[in-house]
């Protein structure tokens, strides 16, 4: 199909189950479990990001036209509206404050996201066979936000944890503002294995880590690695168990709700991994992570009192154990997080496109991100001097 012989049409679709999931996954790229139709859709139907939680769906869908017909889905991006900016990571609520102090305002909002997952991958998704270049493609699925935005009287427009290259195509668009911000990851440079990983540590910070990795032994437990397929309802309960005490504890939203955990291990089994410690046959500590293609990402952790110390090997270096064993190349933690230069995940830029109704108030914050950016990669590059690393004597 040829470009003169055909049309795009945009269409918003108010829950990712008007998608087939199969013409939905073929647009998404196979080291990226979140963006999938199973994910997006235990979210949804979950209750966890749904109208009564403040995301409203409004997926963006693009398809050639031909003879009046819709033709196959070429294009897609997850969106939803919102009156708040919990969930989301890449933190804007100085600017709302700004807004709000200047008599404007700044909800709603529209956001392309996978709720509650600060982990990067394409949000402008488009199929690789498309008879439309990316770049086409892409800027469509912007104009399909644009409408949403403007169907919702929202003030604003954000693409999150986007990928380096949407962020740069967006940055074309002079109403566009592309952010830079940090996480730590780690990625494989061919370590071979766990030893091999710890070989290019310094001598103090490698005895530190298998010190770390002790733990569980020191305290009689048992680290147990479960794939999706073969997850139980009673690893699910123990993890939305940990996962409530974390957030407890930290004065934080539960934002996935108890549904999330209790009813979709099914359609989650394809991508779910359960990293659980047990004691005397109970659970005392788990984390939930999420791998597909050679990616790994780590989600959700918590423990009873007493067993924090296994943070550092459920979270971190189990995990980049399970990546040197199965080939899987990155691995992400999460968002935040200093402490994880010690255990070898470096800093990483992650990025976002924003767009702002009020002229001003658009300008202000193009001029704040271009020195926040300046200040973001200046910092990163003093953190990584202390990473655990040996010092590589230069000619």
């Amino acid at each position: 199909m040829s470009e003169t012989a055909a049309k795009l049409s945009i269409e918003i679709v108010q829950g990712i189950d008007a998608v087939a999931p199969n013409a939905w996954d073929a647009l998404v790229p196979p080291d990226d479990p979140f963006c999938t139709h199973a994910f997006l859709s235990v979210l949804e139907d979950s209750g966890s990001a749904a109208r009564q939680t403040g995301w409203i769906p409004a997926h963006v869908l693009v398809r050639a036209v031909a003879d009046g017909e819709p033709g196959p889905l070429l294009a897609a991006t997850p969106a939803y509206v919102k009156d708040h900016s919990y969930g989301e990571y890449i933190f804007d609520w100085g600017w709302a404050q700004a807004s709000q102090r200047a008599g404007l305002a700044y909800y709603p909002k529209v956001v392309s996201a996978v709720p509650f997952t600060p982990a990067t991958g394409r949000r402008l998704l488009v199929a690789e066979d498309a008879p439309f270049a990316r770049d086409v493609l892409e800027r469509v699925l912007l104009d399909g936000l644009r409408h949403v935005a403007d169907a919702a009287e929202a003030m604003s427009l954000h693409v999150l944890f986007c990928t380096e290259g949407e962020r740069e195509r967006g940055e074309v668009a002079p109403e566009l503002v592309g952010r830079v911000t940090t996480q730590f990851h780690w990625h494989d440079a061919g370590y071979g294995d766990f030893e091999g990983w710890l070989s290019t540590f310094r001598s103090r910070a490698r005895k530190e880590t298998r010190r770390e990795r002790r733990k569980p032994e020191a305290l009689g437990a048992t680290v147990q690695v479960i794939r999706g397929a073969e997850m139980t309802a009673a690893h699910w309960a123990a993890l939305h168990g940990f996962y409530s005490a974390t957030v407890e504890k930290k004065w934080a939203r539960e934002y996935l709700s108890p549904a999330f955990f209790q009813d979709f291990g099914d359609r989650l089994a394809p991508i779910a991994i359960a990293l659980l410690a047990e004691v005397n046959g109970e659970y005392v500590a788990g984390a939930l992570a999420f791998q597909r293609g050679t990616a790994l990402f780590g989600r959700y952790w918590g423990c009873r009192p007493g067993f924090e110390p296994l943070h550092f090997e459920l979270c971190y270096h189990r995990p980049i154990e399970l990546c040197l064993e199965n080939g899987w190349t990155r691995f992400e933690a999460g968002a935040q997080g200093h402490h994880k230069i010690k255990r070898g995940l470096m800093p990483a830029e992650t990025h976002s496109l924003h767009w702002l109704r009020h002229p001003g108030l658009g300008r202000a914050v193009a001029e704040a991100v271009r020195g926040e950016t300046k200040d973001i990669r200046a910092q990163a590059e003093q953190l990584a001097c202390h990473g655990p690393f040996r010092r590589v004597a230069k000619d």
